[in-house]
């Protein structure tokens, strides 16, 4: 019986016997992916090893010659890696409730005249990886940089946004979403990875999927209050990058801040050099207040079309957030 197993992106075949258990071919793939049989999850044709004692045969179990397999399952390294980050997580949930005890000591001031312990909350209070994926430290290493990102925090704080855990959302699991928000903010999931589980997508396409989660907060479908707030924070984002990046660009709006995805133009691409003649004198002649603002709308309707795009991969819909 020749079966083909799939496991993170790669393909191993095997060649076992009908009569053989669910035991032997949980000991083979082992040795080929080092997951121990226990975290094994093997499903095929609608059924799941989980469910099935590993003492029955192959063929008792419903598999069959030439049958493709797809494995889900943890390393024993993978575990080690785990443990640490929960050991990590603990630490930093103490640290967090004891300076909470101690009540605030130095905060910066947002501007919106908020008690030091009301910012204490206006945060993410729980960051989780995916123990079963890959690289979990890797993955909670992106969710902290979110988590600790000064402009994230900013419209948090100025929107008092609190949201209970920050996680990710597996690839696999659900392949055609790239955020989550349950619940008004009880849970957010964001897709950190690559289809493939070879790398993580880039940070500013998984901050700019935070920003429309967050909205989420507030208002649950798609509809013009969503729009016009998710278009707030995405801008305030990029103001209060810019403010921090003052002087290091001559339209005060850098490309960097309303950064786009790889494989879109950027800001200060086509659009301003690929004109007609009679353009590039127009543009010669603009003032700086006038390439400012064209940079701004040009970032603005490019913003506007990602997001109609993003709504598309969005998984949270529903009433809206807003207390009746």
């Amino acid at each position: 019986m020749n079966l083909t197993v799939s496991h993170r992106g790669q393909s191993y075949s095997l060649s076992l016997l009908p009569d053989d258990t669910l035991a032997v071919l949980h000991a083979r793939l082992e040795e080929l992916t080092s997951t121990p049989p226990q975290l094994q999850k093997l499903l095929y044709k609608g059924k799941n090893s989980k469910a099935l004692d590993d003492q029955v045969t192959l063929t008792q179990a419903g598999l069959k010659d030439g049958m493709k397999i797809q494995m889900l399952g943890t390393t024993a390294n993978e575990l080690d890696g785990v443990k640490a980050v929960e050991d990590d997580q603990q630490k930093r949930d103490r640290i967090m409730k004891e300076r909470a005890l101690r009540g605030p000591t130095k905060l910066r001031s947002t501007g919106s005249g908020s008690s030091g312990s009301d910012n204490l909350n206006y945060r993410f209070h729980k960051l989780i990886p995916l123990p079963h994926l890959p690289n979990p430290s890797s993955a909670l290493d992106l969710l902290q940089r979110l988590s600790d990102d000064p402009a994230i925090r900013h419209v948090m704080q100025k929107h008092k946004f609190v949201v209970g855990v920050l996680t990710e959302l597996a690839p696999h699991e659900h392949p055609e979403l790239l955020g989550l928000n349950e619940n008004a903010g009880q849970q957010i999931k964001l897709r950190l990875r690559t289809d493939r589980y070879d790398g993580f997508r880039t940070y500013k396409e998984v901050r700019r999927v935070l920003c429309h989660e967050l909205t989420h907060n507030v208002w649950g479908d798609h509809d013009n209050n969503f729009k016009e707030l998710n278009s707030l924070l995405n801008r305030e984002v990029g103001e209060y990058e810019a403010s921090v990046k003052a002087g290091t660009n001559v339209l005060g709006y850098s490309g960097e801040v309303y950064e786009q995805s790889e494989s879109g133009s950027r800001l200060h691409g086509s659009h301003v050099l690929g004109g007609s003649g009679t353009d590039a004198i127009l543009l010669l002649n603009d003032s700086a207040e006038d390439r400012r603002r064209r940079a701004l709308e040009a970032a603005e309707r490019r913003l506007r079309q990602e997001e109609e795009e993003m709504e598309n991969s969005c998984g949270t819909a529903g009433h809206s957030a807003v207390a009746e």
